[in-house]
Formats: structure tokens, C-alpha cells, sequence
């Protein structure tokens, strides 16, 4: 079974809670987002492996620890998953970006695919798929099964805020995924929208509606 993380650092507690507020504006909202991917990134790379090489200080010559392995990929969900991009990328410059396209129907509440574009290499790279909300799991369920099918296998999914359904979803679905999550509450309403939640996270990054 895949590990829930709940990463419940004060910080992003209350940058949270600013963001659940209803008359918090469009710009405030996507630069909280920011800055909670930022720091929810530091713990989903907390166990990237190291190795030593061998620097030169202005004092001596010395062996550091600097990351080993395989490279990033970070790789957002359509269209709120956009708004946790650059925090990560503000962590890990040098990762590349994919995206994958999907909607909710508004009659079935399933995910309908509409585009996906990785980076040609992303088979060999730790996949960070990201999206603020874990809902259903729906479409995070889905978009794990079309990362495998390109040959991905070491991937972690980075939410903001999760209902049970959807958690309960993924680690069914996809055993082998590591959940990181800022929140997880009560539960779905009949709309499958998260309760209490934040409202529809890309409307409120893009201010759409």
C-alpha cells in the first residue's frame, strides 16, 4: 500500500487557510499556491539519494554530498496543476515539465483526456505529478495509469488538499504511489466537490469564474 504523507508544517497550515477564504483574491491565491508547492517540495525530495564529490573552498579541497540518481520530472495536471509548477521549479531548476490534459465532466464527474506532452526521457527521471486538488481521484488515478504506460516508475503525486474518496482511490488504484497531501478533509459533496475545500482551485488560480 502506498504512504499518505501529511505535511502539516505550520507555515503551510496557515497559507492554507488564507487560500480556503472565499474573498481571497485571484493573485494572492496563485502566489500562496507557489509558495506551499515550494514548501511541500522539500519534503516529497526529502529522500533523494546523495553522493560525494570532491569541491575546492577558498580554504581547502573537501568532499560534499551533492544529489545522485535519476532527475526530475515535474509533471502538472491541466489546468490547476500549472499553479504548483514553479514553486517545485524554484527548488529543482533543472527538472524538466510535462503536462497532461484532463477535465471533469460535469454530468459523470470522470476525467475526459485532452492532451498529453512528456519529456522524451521521462521513463529514467522521478516523476512528481502534481494537482491541487485530490477529489475523486479520478483523474489523478488516470493520469498515474497513462505515466506508466510511457514506462514511468518511480512516481509521487503532490496534492493540496484531498477528500478520503480520492486518497482512498489512488492507493487502491496505484499501491506503488506515494501520496503528499497539505490537508486532508471531511469528505465529498454531490457535486464531488472536496468539503470544506477551497472551491474550484483553477477557477480560483485563473480567475475564471
Amino acid at each position: 500500500m502506498s504512504t499518505f504523507h501529511l505535511i502539516d508544517h505550520p507555515l503551510i497550515q496557515h497559507k492554507l487557510t488564507i487560500m480556503r477564504q472565499k474573498n481571497t483574491h485571484s493573485n494572492d491565491f496563485r502566489m500562496l499556491l507557489n509558495e506551499i508547492s515550494m514548501l511541500m517540495g522539500y519534503e516529497v525530495t526529502r529522500d533523494l539519494p546523495l553522493r560525494q564529490i570532491e569541491i575546492e573552498t577558498p580554504i581547502k579541497k573537501t568532499k560534499m554530498s551533492t544529489i545522485a540518481g535519476k532527475k526530475l520530472a515535474i509533471v502538472p495536471i491541466l489546468r490547476a496543476g500549472l499553479g504548483m509548477v514553479d514553486g517545485l521549479l524554484n527548488l529543482v531548476p533543472v527538472a524538466r515539465v510535462g503536462h497532461i490534459g484532463m477535465y471533469r465532466d460535469p454530468d459523470t464527474h470522470l476525467p475526459v483526456e485532452y492532451y498529453c506532452k512528456l519529456p522524451a526521457d521521462v521513463s529514467n527521471r522521478l516523476v512528481i505529478l502534481v494537482d491541487p486538488m485530490l477529489a475523486t481521484g479520478g483523474s489523478a488515478s488516470d493520469a498515474l495509469t497513462l505515466l506508466k504506460q510511457k514506462g514511468c516508475r518511480n512516481i509521487r503525486f503532490m496534492c493540496l488538499v484531498a477528500a478520503p474518496e480520492g486518497v482512498a482511490k489512488v492507493q487502491a488504484d496505484h499501491p506503488d504511489v506515494d501520496i503528499f497531501c497539505a490537508a486532508l478533509d471531511e469528505c465529498l459533496n454531490e457535486h464531488a466537490y472536496i468539503v470544506p475545500g477551497l472551491g474550484d482551485a483553477g477557477d480560483r488560480i485563473f480567475g475564471t469564474k
